[in-house]
C-alpha cells in the first residue's frame, strides 16, 4: 500500500526516504550539526514539513542502530505527528551513554518516520469494567519479581 504525503523541505534539507524496500520507517536526518553531552537531550530540526491527510499518524521512532552502538534515543519516542500538523518535524533526541558524547553531522540519520492509520476510539463512561485475569495488576505485575498470575 502507498500513499503520497505532501512535503516541503527546507534549507535543502533531504525527503523522508526508506532505506530499503519493505522498511516500514522512512530516515529523517538532522538538519544541523549536533553534540550531545552524556545524558543531554535536545530539539533537532529535520527541515521537513508534511501533510498528512485525515486518519493518519505520524510516529517518530529511534532508530536500532544508532541506540544500540551510541545509546542515542527519543525522549517521548515514539514521537506523534497528528495530521493538522504542519510544522516542522523536530526530533527530541537523548544521549543515553553515562560517559560518552555523541556528535551527529548535518545529513545524518537521526529517526525514522512511521505512517499509520488512526482508530478512533468514542469513550463511554460506565458504572465498572468487566473482569479479566489481570484484573488491576500493571507495572510489572506479570514479570519477575510481580504477582505472576501465570506462573502458579
Amino acid at each position: 500500500m502507498s500513499l503520497d504525503i505532501p512535503v516541503v523541505l527546507e534549507d535543502d534539507a533531504p525527503a523522508p526516504r526508506y532505506a530499503l524496500p519493505g522498511d516500514a520507517g522512512a530516515d529523517l536526518t538532522t538538519r544541523v550539526d549536533v553534540d550531545l553531552a552524556p545524558g543531554e537531550r535536545r530539539l533537532v530540526p529535520t527541515g521537513v514539513r508534511i501533510a498528512l491527510p485525515e486518519g493518519y499518524v505520524g510516529l517518530v521512532n529511534p532508530r536500532s542502530g544508532l541506540a544500540a552502538r551510541l545509546g542515542l534515543s527519543i525522549v517521548n519516542a515514539p514521537g506523534t505527528i497528528d495530521s493538522g500538523y504542519r510544522g516542522e518535524i523536530k526530533v527530541a533526541l537523548v544521549n543515553t551513554d553515562p560517559t560518552t558524547p555523541i556528535h551527529l553531522t548535518a545529513g545524518d540519520r537521526i529517526a525514522q518516520l512511521v505512517v499509520v492509520p488512526v482508530v478512533r476510539a468514542t469513550f463511554v463512561t460506565v458504572d465498572h469494567l468487566d473482569d479479566t485475569e489481570r484484573g488491576q495488576g500493571g507495572h510489572g505485575s506479570t514479570g519477575v519479581g510481580g504477582d505472576d498470575r501465570r506462573a502458579h
